[in-house]
């Protein structure tokens, strides 16, 4: 094994140490890969389903939920590219729906409470998650616009295919709201890759799902990538498990045969892709390598870039993020977090990935060349990233040798 790769004892580590995640109950199964240069480490352990002694293989189907908005940032940027929408032309060419948005007063004023916003939402916001709305976080009847939200089923929960809309009404819905903040103002997760999707379904005129197969899936070879599982991968699909909150078991909540076993009638940009570890790794080493792939470019070096680079304010920074503090030591770029000042083992600076709350974890980090994903059937039960996620990540760097 060369200087430029991982050290056997290293590679021991991370299996050793998810591998002990697994075996205490923490999560049922688990796949993880780390890649540098030519070198790639697969390993697996655990059960594919609690209960049916089906060992998890490396071809498992997992639910990648928010690892699903990189993917269509990178088919927005390669719409960009193509002319289709501008980053900074305001969305109500597309979406109509959003034209002359409105702000409310303040955070907790009725919906009726509200100002004109000081400037459109434009596509940019859109891929920053600055646009002034995204999930809101608040118990409920305490806060009228994040009970509106899920009223009108605009997905503000964990990802439920089953329980949106179609497109159309899904946006139109959402232009009955008013913002929470002015757009550009600052930074709310998650909303805008809905959108995203919904606006390049009408700049392509094609349904947003045939536009992620055509400008990603499809030129990556991602055949294991898609908004619903086939019944003939069925058996490859994973069973989806949250924690208890009041015994701390795992509790299935979807089964191959659920949610994820039909098309969707909203295909969601921010949360609604099944993946394998191998289909994530192409996808990441096609960002790595500066948006190159075997079967031709996806995107430019210079999207790559500036998708990979922190797009953020200060200002649009402060307050906040998913976990207290997360802003002091990472940025968004287009889609993806950045990492902007090393506070951790795992992740030089200029480091970039996401994860799914589902139970998913990837990250790339240029500096090293180093690839690392990380595929459980366990959903977080916090924002914050569980220990099986933070103990892969640390394993991963420490494996470097050089």
């Amino acid at each position: 094994m060369g200087a430029t790769t991982f050290t056997i004892d290293g590679l021991r580590r991370v299996d050793r140490i998810v591998t002990a995640h697994v075996e205490s109950g923490t999560v049922p199964g688990a796949v993880w890969l780390l890649a540098r240069g030519d070198h790639v480490h697969v390993g697996c352990a655990g059960v594919a389903h609690l209960g049916s002694g089906q060992p998890i293989g490396r071809d498992a189907l997992f639910r990648i939920s928010s690892m699903t908005k990189p993917v269509t940032a990178v088919a927005a940027l390669s719409c960009v590219e193509d002319g289709l929408l501008r980053l900074d032309e305001p969305v109500d060419r597309l979406l109509p729906e959003l034209a002359d948005p409105t702000v409310l007063e303040h955070e907790d004023a009725p919906l009726s409470w509200v100002v004109p916003a000081r400037r459109p939402i434009l596509v940019r916001d859109l891929l920053t998650f600055t646009m002034g709305l995204g999930i809101v976080m608040a118990p409920p009847g305490t806060v009228p616009l994040a009970d509106a939200l899920v009223e009108l089923e605009l997905g503000q929960g964990p990802p439920a295919p089953d329980g949106l809309p179609e497109p159309d009404e899904w946006i139109r819905r959402l232009g009955t709201l008013p913002l929470l903040h002015h757009p550009g103002a600052r930074w709310m997760y998650g909303t805008g890759s809905d959108v995203l999707g919904v606006a390049l379904a009408r700049a392509t005129g094609r349904p947003f799902e045939q536009v992620l197969q055509e400008r990603v899936l499809e030129p990556l070879g991602m055949g294991d990538t898609s908004f619903w599982v086939d019944p003939s991968k069925r058996d490859r699909l994973v069973t989806a498990y949250r924690t208890d909150s009041a015994d701390g078991s795992l509790v299935a909540f979807d089964e191959p045969d659920g949610q994820w076993s039909h098309p969707p009638a909203f295909p969601s940009g921010a949360a609604g892709l099944v993946s394998s570890i191998d289909d994530m790794f192409t996808f990441a080493r096609m960002l790595l390598d500066g948006g190159a792939a075997p079967a031709g470019r996806v995107l430019s070096r210079a999207a790559v870039e500036a998708m990979t680079t922190d797009q953020l304010t200060a200002e649009q920074a402060h307050g906040a993020g998913l976990v207290d503090g997360w802003f002091a030591s990472h940025g968004w770029g287009f889609g993806v977090s950045v990492v902007t000042r090393r506070a951790d083992i795992a992740g030089s600076v200029g480091s970039y990935g996401w994860d799914g709350g589902l139970g998913t974890c990837w990250m790339n980090d240029p500096g090293e060349g180093l690839v690392t994903l990380l595929m459980t059937q366990g959903a977080w039960s916090s924002p914050a990233p569980p220990p099986v996620c933070t103990d892969f990540r640390a394993a991963a760097w420490a494996a470097l040798a050089g």
